[in-house]
């Protein structure tokens, strides 16, 4: 009879806790909890950024920047005096959709054992899904303390549309580096933008600070069966192959015909990250297939109307000369049976191709 009354306090002292557990999660916004990783102490560094929302790849998208540089192995390298680093941003072409860390860009960049400037080449692969040069500008500038003696950027039309630079989940989800991006690099955007996840301070309470801590102890445990099979995405039996055929139609987001293509594009963020750094930098129009199937008179691919993708190739040209800015034009270096699941994204063969050539372009730089 004398144990019920103990009852209470302890249901009160569990219901403070609770409370305080709640209404901490404010508190702790400005904190870069991300930062905090087993990774390249207890696990070794990912080959790649986490990304992924299926448990058979032993990964999951985070959307913490903070994290996810975090758990991948570039922060957990000393750099040698040998080593040339070659840093990798792009798309999820980049990092590897359907490959395995070896198939990718990096993996056979890394194991041509090329050499520059006579050190040993070492890529890293900074590539992330989804396609927007505001995204790629964002990892651009938070990987360049980590010391790159190059950078390698490869992009493609669908990064450019203004639609699209807030799209972006990684993007969305920080609007406070991306308000840094903004007033650091002067880009015409506005941080406000609806796109933009503002949290009220309730919702930042009870699911936005939770959720994220929630993510980032999963990464975590995933680090354990990751770390024994080296698995990091899941790879289907069969897959549904890049769209061959088309309906006959030119449209490309709200690009107008009738106005300069170059005025309807971002390319002040492309201007950005060309200059967010005096370190030799390689820009590459990535490999798109090229179809021959129905209307592909009128279409390049899922993604490309052929007067668009045109326009494009010309603009980029015009602008890299302009600057002086060694440039890749790859757009057709790739047979259409070497794509798998998209337009973009390569077979392991098809990524050995564009391998070849950016690693030539690697080795002739420092020449």
């Amino acid at each position: 009879m004398q144990t019920k009354p103990r009852l209470y306090p302890l249901l009160l002292k569990t219901t403070l806790l609770l409370v305080l557990f709640n209404f901490a999660f404010p508190l702790l916004s400005g904190l870069p909890l991300g930062k905090l990783s087993l990774y390249n102490k207890v696990f070794p560094g990912r080959e790649r950024f986490p990304f992924g929302e299926n448990q058979r790849g032993y990964n999951l998208s985070l959307f913490d920047l903070d994290a996810m540089f975090a758990a991948h192995i570039l922060v957990g390298t000393p750099k040698s005096d040998d080593e040339f680093r070659v840093l990798l941003i792009g798309d999820s072409s980049v990092w590897g959709t359907l490959l395995t860390p070896e198939q990718n860009l990096a993996g056979q960049l890394n194991s041509q054992n090329i050499s520059a400037c006579e050190k040993n080449v070492r890529a890293y692969n900074l590539g992330y899904p989804y396609i927007s040069l505001l995204q790629e500008l964002m990892i651009l500038d938070e990987a360049l303390q980590y010391q790159p003696d190059m950078i390698v950027w490869l992009t493609t039309l669908e990064s450019f549309p203004k639609e699209k630079q807030f799209g972006a989940p990684l993007v969305a989800n920080s609007p406070e580096r991306v308000k840094q991006l903004i007033t650091n690099y002067q880009l015409p955007l506005d941080p406000n933008d609806p796109a933009l996840n503002h949290p009220t301070t309730l919702n930042q309470t009870f699911v936005s600070r939770r959720k994220d801590l929630a993510n980032l102890i999963r990464l975590q445990l995933y680090g354990v069966p990751w770390s024994a099979t080296g698995i990091d995405q899941f790879y289907p039996e069969s897959y549904e192959p890049a769209q061959t055929d088309f309906e006959a139609d030119d449209s490309f987001y709200d690009i107008k015909k009738s106005e300069p293509l170059r005025d309807q594009l971002s390319l002040e963020i492309l201007d950005a990250g060309l200059n967010a750094t005096d370190l030799p930098m390689i820009l590459v129009n990535e490999p798109i297939l090229i179809s021959d199937g129905a209307n592909s008179d009128i279409r390049y691919n899922f993604f490309y109307p052929r007067w668009a993708y045109d326009e494009y190739r010309v603009m980029l040209a015009e602008y890299t000369s302009s600057r002086n800015q060694p440039y890749l034009d790859l757009w057709n270096l790739v047979p259409n049976d070497e794509f798998t699941n998209s337009g973009v994204h390569l077979t392991p063969f098809g990524e050995s191709l564009l391998a070849e050539q950016v690693g030539d372009a690697i080795q002739n730089f420092c020449e």
